[in-house]
């Protein structure tokens, strides 16, 4: 920047002295030396340098290196910024794409049931709230939410070798039943003995998100859970895709997905980005709701239970859902296109 800066100061007083010709070379030698827009480099060319007199004693110089403070007053005030963060904590600390699109419906339910006091201004200002407003605005307590978490996951045996790896191809991911497993752990950075474990199930098509906490890893527990997972879910379970840990690759599941006609698919090793779907749930809805403490005792093991009972009727029936539709790279940026956040559709 002040490279440019020096160069518009250099070349200024020669703009305003050269004829239209000249003019007009001048320019197109500056964009393509700075790749500044043509009346943008015209504004700072014009303004560089230029004088003006205010009276006998006043003289003011155009100066690029100065600054002018907006004096324009801020539309989403301190007031709207209180109620907003209020409203962005009842709904679980979601992005400002999903708090947009659920505002206009959660408002007057929060005012209803005496959760929110608004005025008629405020309230105005919440219902037409951007995206990118709410993530400015909360910017600064989202710094206070940065959690890390650790894996547990153990290799399964060779029995994998049966079953397949997924690829998107064998997948019809525009239909609801085809989900994603794994294992939340919560040992409280303790890997020692056994402690409880959250089995996520993740439906790929719609986000319908379902958890049970087991008290261990055991196979006998994870199967129990997925089978009554299965019985709660509103769509038939037609697929199931794991990643590689023996929890879930053995004989126990397989001839049970071969015995009911379900697809059963793994991830490669090592390769976490394979289970996209159910990883991104495993932060946004179990770590953000029982967090990273150990968990390790049969109260606690029915105490996650009771919490996942209404945790599933409040993410699936409250929280909308928005999936990346398609990413874009140029250079070292990468913009991602969301279709619109809605309630999962079932």
């Amino acid at each position: 920047m002040s490279e440019r800066q020096a160069v518009i100061k250099a070349w200024s007083e020669r703009y305003r002295k050269a004829g239209k010709k000249g003019k007009g070379a001048i320019l197109d030698e500056l964009i393509a030396l700075t790749g500044y827009h043509r009346w943008y480099a015209v504004r700072l060319l014009r303004g560089q340098g230029k004088t003006l007199r205010m009276g006998r004693r006043v003289r003011l110089v155009g100066d690029l290196g100065k600054k002018v403070k907006r004096t324009r007053p801020r539309l989403y005030d301190e007031g709207v910024r209180e109620h907003l963060k209020a409203i962005w904590e009842i709904l679980d600390f979601i992005c400002g794409k999903r708090l947009a699109a659920i505002l206009p419906e959660v408002v007057p339910a929060l005012e209803r049931h005496h959760e929110i006091e608004l005025n008629d201004e405020i309230r105005r200002k919440l219902l037409s709230i951007s995206a990118a407003t709410i993530d400015r605005l909360l910017a600064p307590e989202r710094k206070k939410w940065a959690l890390r978490g650790r894996s547990g996951t153990k290799p399964g045996t060779l029995l994998k070798h049966q079953i397949p790896i997924r690829t998107f191809t064998e997948w019809n991911e525009h239909q609801a039943g085809f989900v994603e497993i794994d294992l939340v752990g919560h040992d409280g950075g303790d890997a020692s003995g056994d402690f409880c474990q959250t089995l996520d199930v993740t439906d790929v098509a719609s986000g319908w998100t379902e958890t049970e906490a087991v008290i261990n890893k055991a196979q006998v527990w994870v199967f129990g859970a997925l089978k009554s997972i299965r019985n709660r879910l509103p769509f038939p379970l037609l697929g199931i895709d794991s990643d590689n840990g023996s929890e879930f690759i053995n004989n126990q599941l397989l001839r049970y997905c071969q015995g009911e006609r379900i697809s059963f698919t793994r991830g490669r090793a090592g390769k976490k980005n394979d289970g996209c779907f159910v990883e991104q749930k495993n932060y946004s809805v179990v770590r953000r709701a029982v967090g990273y403490a150990r968990y390790d005792s049969s109260a606690q093991l029915r105490l996650l239970n009771t919490l996942y009972g209404y945790l599933r009727l409040y993410t699936n029936y409250f929280q909308p859902v928005m999936k990346l539709k398609a990413k874009e790279r140029n250079g070292a940026r990468v913009r991602k296109f969301h279709d619109e956040p809605v309630i999962p559709p079932i």
